[in-house]
């Protein structure tokens, strides 16, 4: 089974590659590592809180989902390929999974429990992506990742890295389509860590990449309040 070749080099590696309609903002411009009160994160894009689970027909043979879906483990052995039902929406190469919410305007927030994986990715990606590429390889994907103790925002095939964020039990997402911004949260403190400026086009999953240990997800969530970051 396949394991990321990016992620041996997380934090470290950019390789090429042009991106479409996308930017990844500066370090100066895309933190706040602090809850600011000079304004509201996105006052115009109204709320729409996903609710989803995993999606099974999405998921890698190496990943099984438990607590109705709402969480995944990985399995250094997996699953035969052979023994899995057939489904043109399964990762075939990659252990990732897709929720099962498609979204394609408003504004949303979910958290995941990470404390049990040290190597893994969360964010959104089309869901008309397709199933041989890995989430953040390519212009359909753009994620938060951990790998050898770091943090990193990645999308097609480029790495930055995210710094002063440690390994927290749980972390949040936020995603405003119409802003066209994918955000990572401190859930503790209820402000922004890094975010991602994109011009999202058609419908976009909740996409975790997972390869040791399991993740818990929390969906349905309002946004922690007065979640802001002065830069956006």
């Amino acid at each position: 089974m396949a394991a990321p070749a990016v992620a041996a080099a997380a934090a470290e590696v950019l390789c090429g590659g042009s991106m479409r309609s996308l930017s990844v903002l500066s370090a100066r411009h895309s933190r706040c590592m602090t809850p600011l009160q000079s304004r509201t994160y996105v006052a115009s894009t109204p709320r729409n809180d996903a609710k989803f689970r995993l999606d099974e027909k999405t998921a890698h043979s190496s990943l099984d989902l438990f607590k109705k879906d709402t969480a995944v483990i990985y399995r250094i052995l997996g699953l035969d390929p052979a023994q899995v039902r057939h489904n043109p929406e399964r990762f075939r190469d990659w252990a990732v999974v897709f929720g099962d919410e498609k979204i394609s305007s408003g504004r949303h927030y979910w958290e995941v429990t990470v404390k049990k994986s040290q190597e893994f990715r969360v964010g959104v990606a089309e869901a008309l992506m397709s199933r041989d590429e890995c989430v953040g390889t390519n212009h359909s994907s753009w994620v938060f990742g951990y790998a050898q103790r770091k943090w990193f925002a990645m999308m097609n095939n480029k790495t930055v890295p995210v710094t002063l964020v440690g390994k927290p039990e749980r972390v949040g997402i936020l995603l405003d389509y119409e802003g066209g911004v994918l955000a990572l949260v401190d859930v503790e403190t209820g402000s922004v860590i890094y975010s991602i400026k994109v011009k999202f086009q058609g419908e976009l999953c909740p996409a975790f990449g997972l390869w040791d240990g399991e993740l818990l997800t929390h969906s349905g969530l309002e946004e922690p309040a007065g979640l802001k970051c002065r830069d956006l």
